[in-house]
Formats: C-alpha cells, sequence, structure tokens
C-alpha cells in the first residue's frame, strides 16, 4: 500500500460529487448499512441544490427556482420520507392559479395548475387554434398519464397510439402536427428553460412530464432555499455512518481487472471501495475519470464523445431597495421575440447579441419567512437566459475544470458585463425600472457553473442527447462495482436527479426502494438524527464534518 492509500475496508462504497442524485443514493445505501464516503470538490454538498451568501445580508439559490410534485405524497417528499427526513424539508405551495407567468408581446398567460384548467386557458388566449390546440392537448394528456406512472417506478404496460407515436419525436414535429402559430408554440414551450433545449431538440416525453409535474403535483419552493435540501441528507447520511468530505476532487476511478477498486484524488490519496457511484458529470465520468476505451465499450465511448449538452446558462443575482409591484411569487418568462423556435436557433448557433428569455424568480417572494433572503423592503431576484454553447463567446480556450484561470481575462470580463447589462434591460421591460434602486448585483456564467459543478461547458442541465430518441444511460455500467447517478441518467432538474439517484440505490440493493417510499416505507432511523439548535445553518451542515467549522465559512444572515 503507497503512503497516500486508504485502507481497503474504509467503506463499503464511495459516491464521487454531492449532488441531490449522488446525496439521494448514498443515504439510500447508508439506511441499509452500507458504509458510504460521499466525496465533493466544492466547499459544501449540494451542487446545483446549493446556495452562497453575501454580506451577511443576502442569500441566493443557485439552481432552486422552483419545484413540482412536493405536496403530501409527491415524489421527491416521498423519496426524503424514506430516508426519514421528510419533515426535515418543508415545501410552500405556490399560487395554483398561476406560478409561472408567461410575456411575449401581446400576450400574458399564467399558468395555472390542473391540466383543465391549463386547457381552458389556452383555448382562450387563443381560440382562433382551437382544434390544434385541443390535438395537442389530448396527447399530451396520454403521454403524461404514462410518465406519472413509471416515475413513481412502476412498470408502464405499453402505451396507446399516441404515446407510441410522440414521446420519443421532437416537440416541433408535435407543433407542426398540430399546425400551431408561432405564439402559441412560444407559450406552449415558454417553460423549456427548465431543461435548456429547443422544442427541435428535446423528445416530447421529456417536455411533457416536466409540465406534469406542475400541472398535477403542483409548484412549491422549499422553505429556507435549496440548501435545506443537501442539509438534511447530509445529516441523514451522517448519522447512519456515513462521511461527507468536501474539497476532496476525483482525479481517476480505479479499475482493476475490470471492476471498480476505489478512486483516486488530485492530490494524490487513494481511498479504496468496491462500489463507486459517480453523480460526477456523465462525460467526465466515462472519458476522463473512468479513461473511456480503456474501460468502456467502443459504442458507449462513442455515442458519449458525440453527446450534446444543453444550453448552459447566465445568471444575475441581484438585491433591489425597493418593493417591485410586479414582481411576485410566481415566475416570470419573458420571449422577447414571441417566436421560441428561432430564439433557441440564433442561440445554438452562436448568436450572443439577443437574449432568447429571460427568467425571473424572486426568493422574496417565493419564501416571505426567510429574513435572510435580503432585509424587508427589498426584493432579491434571480434573472436568467441561456447562452450558446462553447467556450468562444466568452473569449477563453478551455475552461476551469482543466485549470484555467478566466475571471480576469479582459474578454471574459466584457462578455460577462455585456450580458449581465442585457439581462437587467430585458428584466426591466417586464418589472419596470429598478437598476438605480440595485444594492446588490452579481452574474454567475457557464465558466462559473463548471468551476463549481465542474459540468461539461458549464451545462447546469447535463446531457440532451446520448445516442437517438432522448436514449439515457443506464445506472449499471460495463464495469463492475461502477455505477452512475443524477439527472444524466433519468432527467434534468433537482426532481429528476434525485429519481435518478434512488434508481442507482436500487440497483445496487436490488430492491425497488423508489416505489416503496413512494408507498410509505421509511428505511432509515429517524431517532438517529440530530436535534436543530437555534444557531442550525444548511450552509454550515453540508460542509461535512469535518470542515464545519473551518475557515472561508460565511455566517447565516438569519
Amino acid at each position: 500500500m503507497s503512503p497516500n492509500e486508504a485502507g481497503s475496508s474504509s467503506w463499503d462504497a464511495i459516491v464521487i460529487g454531492s449532488g441531490i442524485g449522488g446525496l439521494v443514493c448514498a443515504g439510500y445505501l447508508a439506511a441499509f448499512g452500507r458504509r458510504v464516503l460521499v466525496l465533493e470538490q466544492h466547499d459544501v454538498a449540494g451542487g446545483n441544490c446549493h446556495m452562497f451568501r453575501r454580506r451577511r445580508a443576502y442569500e441566493f439559490d443557485i439552481g432552486v427556482h422552483y419545484l413540482g410534485d412536493c405536496g403530501p405524497g409527491g415524489l421527491l417528499p416521498s423519496l426524503l420520507a424514506g430516508l426519514g427526513v421528510g419533515d426535515r424539508v418543508r415545501f410552500r405551495r405556490l399560487d395554483p392559479d398561476g406560478f409561472d407567468r408567461i410575456v411575449l408581446p401581446g400576450v400574458r398567460f399564467d399558468v395555472p395548475e390542473g391540466w383543465s384548467r391549463y386547457g381552458d386557458r389556452l383555448l382562450e388566449t387563443f381560440p382562433a387554434e382551437a382544434a390544434g390546440l385541443q390535438e395537442y392537448l389530448s396527447i399530451c394528456g396520454e403521454i403524461a398519464a404514462s410518465a406519472r406512472y413509471s416515475a413513481s417506478a412502476r412498470p408502464v404496460l405499453g402505451g396507446s397510439p399516441a404515446v407510441v407515436r410522440w414521446s420519443r419525436r421532437g416537440l416541433s414535429r408535435l407543433f407542426d402536427h398540430c399546425g400551431l402559430s408561432a405564439a402559441a408554440r412560444t407559450v406552449l414551450a415558454a417553460q423549456s428553460g427548465n431543461y435548456a433545449s429547443s422544442p427541435a431538440n428535446t423528445v416530447v416525453a421529456a417536455h411533457i412530464r416536466m409540465l406534469d409535474d406542475y400541472l398535477t403535483g403542483g409548484a412549491y419552493y422549499p422553505e429556507g432555499g435549496g440548501q435545506m435540501l443537501a442539509a438534511a441528507l447530509v445529516e441523514q447520511l451522517e448519522t447512519h455512518g456515513g462521511q461527507l468530505r468536501t474539497k476532496s476532487r476525483a482525479a481517476r476511478i480505479l479499475i482493476e481487472h475490470g471492476r471498480a477498486a476505489g478512486v483516486e484524488l488530485t492530490d494524490g490519496e487513494v481511498l479504496r471501495a468496491p462500489l463507486v457511484v459517480s453523480n460526477a458529470d456523465y462525460r467526465r465520468t466515462v472519458l476522463e475519470l473512468c479513461g473511456g476505451r480503456e474501460n468502456f465499450p467502443e459504442g458507449v465511448v462513442r455515442r458519449t464523445e458525440d453527446a450534446v449538452m444543453r444550453l448552459p446558462l447566465v445568471t444575475s443575482y441581484a438585491v433591489v431597495a425597493a418593493e417591485l409591484p410586479e414582481a411576485s411569487e410566481a415566475n416570470i418568462w419573458y420571449w422577447p421575440s414571441g417566436d421560441v423556435e428561432s430564439a433557441y436557433a440564433r442561440t445554438e448557433a452562436g448568436q450572443f447579441d439577443e437574449l432568447p428569455f429571460v427568467f425571473i424568480s424572486s426568493a422574496s417572494h417565493k419564501d416571505p419567512g426567510n429574513t435572510a433572503v435580503c432585509p424587508p423592503g427589498h426584493t432579491n431576484l434571480q434573472i436568467m437566459t441561456a447562452c450558446p454553447p462553447g467556450y468562444a463567446p466568452w473569449g477563453v480556450p478551455d475552461g476551469p475544470a482543466s485549470g484555467l484561470r478566466y475571471r480576469r481575462v479582459a474578454e471574459y470580463r466584457a462578455a460577462k458585463e455585456k450580458l449581465a447589462a442585457c439581462l437587467l434591460d430585458r428584466a426591466e421591460e417586464v418589472l419596470g425600472p429598478f437598476r438605480d434602486r440595485i444594492v446588490y448585483l452579481e452574474s454567475a456564467t457557464p465558466l462559473t457553473q463548471e468551476r463549481y459543478t465542474l459540468a461539461t461547458g458549464g451545462a447546469a442541465y447535463g446531457l440532451q442527447s446520448w445516442g437517438p430518441h432522448g436514449r439515457r444511460p443506464d445506472v449499471r455500467t460495463a464495469v463492475e462495482g461502477l455505477f452512475v447517478a443524477g439527472q444524466d441518467v433519468h432527467g434534468g432538474g433537482v426532481v429528476g436527479a434525485a429519481v435518478g439517484g434512488a434508481q442507482c440505490a436500487e440497483a445496487i440493493l436490488d430492491r425497488p426502494v423508489l416505489a416503496e417510499a413512494y408507498d410509505g416505507a421509511v428505511f432509515a432511523d429517524r431517532a438517529l438524527l440530530p436535534e436543530r439548535g437555534h444557531d442550525w445553518d444548511p450552509l454550515r451542515i453540508s460542509r461535512g464534518q469535518a470542515r464545519r467549522d473551518a475557515r472561508g465559512f460565511a455566517p447565516t444572515a438569519r
């Protein structure tokens, strides 16, 4: 054993990446008695559930703006309850009459809960397109019912002709089939920013599953922000014999004689385990951590090399010293051109001058009881858009995952400042003037995303395509003892990543824990969970026990 090598019997499983998928998988393994180590290269666990603090007065969520199906018995609450932490995360229901507001020239559409109400509102908005919309809604209803049933891990037996014909076809083709106008298409696909790909590059089933989560399950926001999810899962992991190690980046997955044997860190430390789960970016897992063709079949490597990532995002985080009358708990989706397909086409082609859309979320309205997001009388805003893929638009040759120091590059700074100004311009078109009352402003680019999560190209929603017809990698790999988890195996977003983590645990444990949790089973011992005192802090908990009081920690604003 080398001086840097840990004992071979230390862990039953090592999980790379502490995004929600990795934490859910680790939690279920720990609940069944496995000794689990979770490695996280960042300072804090959570991935896109992470939040950050500024000036001890503001908190901003990175990727949790709203979640679908989080009421009693919902999919994510059921997964958390199965780990004994269901009562440790409270979800606040957003306005069922309009949790999303879609704005385009001449049209304002408030998205309500319920397919029936949604359909009625569409027909009221576009009465001349009633026949096409009714055809669209009929097809969507059948696909939604099928997807909803499979999401709870129960088998789907066959499918209707509409399900078979349309589930794996592009959303644009369904729009064409229904003969819909550009404006109607834009309203129907306005929320595509929830997975960051165009109608032409999104299979119908993926779009409908995203929408059905909200229409059928309702829209919710976790009280206290997304970090509450990570903190609850870290508590469960640590009290069931597991460990979270932050600031520990995996350099490679050890594969010996065709099977996983552990992980080597970037500092040379070797950690051994007979089971490795990668919740990392799938491309990095196969091509970098595992050496590509050295350990994987040619077909898998070729599909992974050719895989297309979803579009990356740019976000501005702002605090305004005023209550903005046009801001509310409803998210705003603003499409200035009124043509969703041409807007995406320009962005995919690399055009950087015109924003495809602007998404506006106000944490201070969604979580009014949380004074940490901003002081009373202020508004906390996240303003987001999709941007072209690749590094060229940012004036750099590579990304931070390879070690590039980009933040002081003049071309990068100029592009970032220009785009941030455009985001504010478009947001003011919807919310009215507020720029002169901004007291805090910070922006994040795809390079920021890559720096903190190592997502390929900074694509927060992972894989767009991995082979034809919406195909995705399986949780099992060609390497014995190596599994993958997270959104790349199930679908984008927090709930999709969590389901991917549970599916990975199912494959390892050979037990349908997702379906059992959905039916009310609890696998963890709730009596082991720690008490939460008045100074309990989700960000501090999410650093892991060993680094909980390390330097560089920003105290809570609560």
